[in-house]
């Protein structure tokens, strides 16, 4: 053998370590195949011409051969360098490790096992796993490698896919990814972000949005509802290795970090949940009725041996079962077991009852209710009455009690909480565009802004323009004040709708329930004290008395909206005394002494004794109601059915209008409407008027400056002589509240942050047509000339000759049918009479009513030589 051999027996070396191993799984026909032996005759007739390098005699390669086993001396530049011995060169490699590591430069030497050609083959990252792999340093997670098609479950379910552990690795890199990598529309790392502000504030959980995650990773996104307790104990992990990362001490604060999912595409109902749902994650909206405390549950158990002392676990504690050792590996004995209390670990713990919206439920049906459970930071999140939207698995909890009831196996279902989003009208607010402002702020510019939301209040109904600006200042509402916390003075105002079947209240209520950001609708029937306030129940799983809230508590910050006022018992009716003035309901049944929060307006709906109004009669005595439930209503609107042939005529019209314009087979929506006309040009669309009204509410908060407090001292001075003299309504210093209170609701209208005189004559207008409106027909006539500048207030000169005019022609109308009968075609009225009635407001001038659209569109025309008035009526009007 020449000396060029000696680089073959290292090569052979180096093929014999670097041969892969053969495949253990397939069977060997033969020992010596697995060994390697075998005679000359076993060798392929192709290979004999070449050299044998693993064979028999393959280790007689190794022998020694002094001859050869050196290097040529020639070859060798051993000429600059000096032998180090063993000592000197650690200590040389030792100086130079830390002369690099001072300069901030870390070598790894297994880079020199490889060459810079060898790059083209082997990836960086997987020659960096298989040098760990060979040194034994990786574990077994590591080893998994990554999966490119991860929803392909290979047979099984998504269940038992993402428990295994190349997915569940997967799954974990692929979620830390898409939590490090995603940026927003702006270029910023969301989540990164999010997670600092979480931490910043000492919470333990942040919200990752569904659609967003299902357009960055949509397999994570398709098995998250399928297997949503795996998933979400994976994203936990992550979320807790990943805050860490950014902040290594956190778990100082917290050991848990949550990963809260919002804004599932699918909302369900609490009644359409069915066994498809089980174990599934789902989204469902509701109202929360009743909650318990706050308790304490096992999360990490460890129990005493009592034998021997030895302390057993830790155990981890599911939702449903709860786990116990089964003998004591110190002792072997089998118990009896006590939880250390200083080692196990809790978590809080608190159920609520989620009640279906009253919006939501379908007609006749009862509001479903389903128990949901907040564990650890979610507690206390919700209270009695907040509207929630709830992501949460639903899932089932085994009950004896049931299969006892029921005779066979039955399963209780609960909702175990992932997140809770509490909705608030400062949401809605939040939720608004800068178009919408700014669309908001050109509607408060307008002049006739107040005159626009009147009109725009219940326009399927026609007329009632007292009530429905009622309405109007009601749902803007006035600023509650509390000086120095001692005294609280509402900023709510209540409205008392009486009068006459068919005259539209209960419309007018339901059209509020659905233009307020918050409304509960109830009727007096139909409600009992505690159903309005609050009640007491024990609590059928811990036996504990537990509070649940009415409809008024429910309403709270809204409005409560009660039908058939009159029909309540008068025990029922006391019970909202405190709840309509001081705005609170104080409850002291078993054992639990307490105050509920109940801000919200009352608008109550009644019927006059007997079924209809008597004018001749005072409003006592039409309503039976108590005069302390009398005094707390700020605004009373009084409704009467009167025979008016034009008013009817236009009535019916307007009605029969309605229906056309709005038949589901009627595709042509222009219909022609000879009415309201100007009515038409003033509404402001509905969509728009609800985020007007909640952004008014939120935002503007006038001020009392420089209010004329003689002509309000005055006013209620009068009222009360006329109140003593009349005997038809109390007036107390309530009233005096209410003036404010809509003063500052019509400046809220306005979007202005002071109170001006016009908000406080239209607050003072609108007290006295409450006042007015209530007495009897003989004294009204006399108030109203007593009271006609403040009435005659921001009304069209036209709208007050017409009303007079109006109450002119039904005189003579009556007079006419009693002095001849039959039917009456024509009504002369004289121009004089008009115009002496028209003097005593201060109107000189008849000529631009003579051309008013309101003149002609009610059959008026104006005789010039003869000096009258004639309306011709719709044909036949008898008696």
């Amino acid at each position: 053998m020449s000396q060029a051999s000696s680089p073959v027996r290292s090569d052979r070396r180096t093929d014999a370590m670097t041969s892969p191993a053969p495949d253990i799984d397939e069977p060997f026909e033969d020992e010596s195949e697995l060994l390697g032996g075998g005679s000359q005759d076993d060798v392929p007739q192709e290979e004999e011409e070449g050299e044998e390098l693993f064979g028999a005699n393959m280790e007689a390669d190794y022998r020694p051969m002094p001859a050869l086993d050196r290097y040529d001396p020639n070859m060798v530049d051993d000429e600059e360098y000096s032998e180090l011995s063993q000592g000197d060169r650690v200590a040389a490699e030792v100086a130079m490790r830390k002369r690099d590591r001072a300069a901030g430069i870390i070598r790894d030497e297994r880079d020199l096992l490889y060459e810079e050609s060898d790059e083209d083959e082997l990836p960086t990252h997987k020659r960096r796993l298989a040098e760990k792999a060979a040194a034994g340093e990786m574990d077994d997670v590591e080893m998994i490698e990554s999966i490119e098609n991860l929803e392909d479950t290979k047979g099984y379910s998504v269940k038992e896919w993402v428990q295994m552990l190349g997915p569940r690795t997967e799954i974990a890199n692929r979620f830390k990814s898409f939590l490090r990598t995603h940026t927003n529309s702006k270029g910023q790392y969301m989540y990164k972000e999010r997670i600092r502000h979480m931490c910043e504030s000492n919470q333990s959980s942040f919200v990752v949005e569904f659609p967003i995650l299902a357009g960055k990773e949509h397999v994570l996104a398709y098995f998250l509802p399928e297997a949503p307790s795996q998933m979400l104990e994976i994203f936990d992990i992550v979320a807790k290795d990943l805050v860490l990362t950014i902040f290594p001490s956190y778990e100082r604060v917290t050991s848990e970090i949550h990963v809260r999912i919002s804004e599932l595409p699918l909302i369900e109902e609490l009644r359409t949940f069915r066994k498809l749902h089980l174990n599934q994650l789902v989204r469902t909206l509701g109202v929360i009725t009743a909650t318990t405390g706050v308790l304490p549950q096992l999360s990490v158990v460890k129990y005493d041996c009592n034998k021997c002392g030895h302390i057993l676990g830790p155990f981890v504690q599911s939702q449903s079962t709860e786990v116990k050792p089964g003998s004591c590996p110190q002792c072997q004995s089998i118990g009896p077991f006590t939880i250390n209390m200083e080692q196990t670990i809790y978590r809080n713990y608190q159920k609520v009852t989620i009640q279906e919206s009253p919006g939501r439920v379908p007609a006749g049906r009862i509001p479903r209710s389903k128990d949901c459970i907040l564990l650890s930071d979610l507690c206390d999140r919700c209270k009695p009455g907040d509207e929630v939207d709830i992501t949460a698995i639903y899932t089932n909890s085994y009950e004896g009690s049931l299969n006892t009831e029921q005779g066979f196996p039955v399963f209780s279902t609960v909702l175990l909480a992932n997140h809770v989003y509490v909705k608030d009208s400062k949401d809605i607010v939040e939720s608004l565009t800068e178009e919408d402002i700014r669309n908001i702020h050109a509607l408060a510019k307008d002049h006739r802004i107040s005159d626009r939301i009147v009109a725009s209040i219940a326009p399927s109904i026609y007329g009632h323009d007292f009530i429905k600006r009622g309405l109007a200042l009601a749902i803007f509402g006035g600023e509650s004040k509390n000086p120095g916390n001692k005294h609280k003075v509402r900023g709510d105002i209540n409205v008392l709708i009486c009068g006459d079947p068919g005259t539209a209240k209960s419309q007018f209520l339901k059209y509020m329930e659905k233009i307020a950001p918050r409304a509960v609708f109830t009727t007096g029937q139909g409600a009992s004290a505690v159903g309005l306030t609050a009640y007491v129940r024990r609590s059928p799983t811990t036996r504990e008395w537990t509070l649940e809230a009415g409809a008024l508590v429910l309403a709270d910050q809204g409005i409560c909206l009660i039908d058939e006022f009159d029909k309540m018992n008068d025990q029922d009716r006391t019970s909202i005394h405190e709840a309509m003035e001081q705005q609170s309901i104080s409850i002291s049944k078993a054992g639990i002494v307490t105050s509920l929060q109940a801000r919200c307006s009352v608008i109550a709906a009644s019927n006059p004794i007997g079924g209809r109004y008597d004018a001749s009669m005072t409003f006592s005595e039409n309503v039976d109601l108590s005069e302390p439930i009398l005094s707390r209503f700020d605004i009373l609107c009084v409704v009467k059915d009167e025979v008016d042939p034009m008013q009817d005529q236009h009535l019916a019209k307007f009605v029969v209008n309605s229906h056309i314009k709005h038949h589901p087979a009627n595709t042509d929506k222009t219909v022609t409407e000879e009415l309201n006309t100007s009515t038409n040009d003033l509404q402001i669309p509905q969509d728009l008027l609800k985020k007007y009204i909640v952004y008014a509410k939120q935002n503007v908060h006038p001020k009392l400056t420089n209010m004329d407090q003689d002509k309000v001292a005055k006013m209620y001075s009068q009222l009360r002589q006329e109140s003593l003299a009349t005997g038809s309504l109390p007036i107390t210093v309530r009233h005096i509240e209410s003036i404010i209170r809509m003063a500052e609701s019509s400046a809220k209208m306005h979007l202005r942050d002071h109170v001006l005189e016009d908000d406080v004559n239209l607050a003072i207008r609108m007290m006295l047509e409450s006042f007015v409106d209530t007495q009897k027909y003989s004294v009204m006539k006399s108030m109203r000339q007593t009271f006609q500048r403040y009435l005659s207030y921001k009304k069209d000169h036209s709208e007050l000759l017409y009303y007079i005019l109006r109450q002119l022609t039904l005189d003579t109308l009556a007079f006419q049918k009693a002095l001849h009968g039959g039917r009456v075609t024509t009504i002369e009225i004289s121009e004089k009479d008009l115009l002496d009635r028209a003097r005593q407001i201060d109107i000189h001038n008849l000529n631009p009513f003579y051309e008013s659209n309101i003149f002609k569109t009610n059959n008026f025309v104006y005789v010039r030589n003869r000096k009258v008035i004639v309306q011709t009526l719709p044909e036949a009007v008898e008696d």
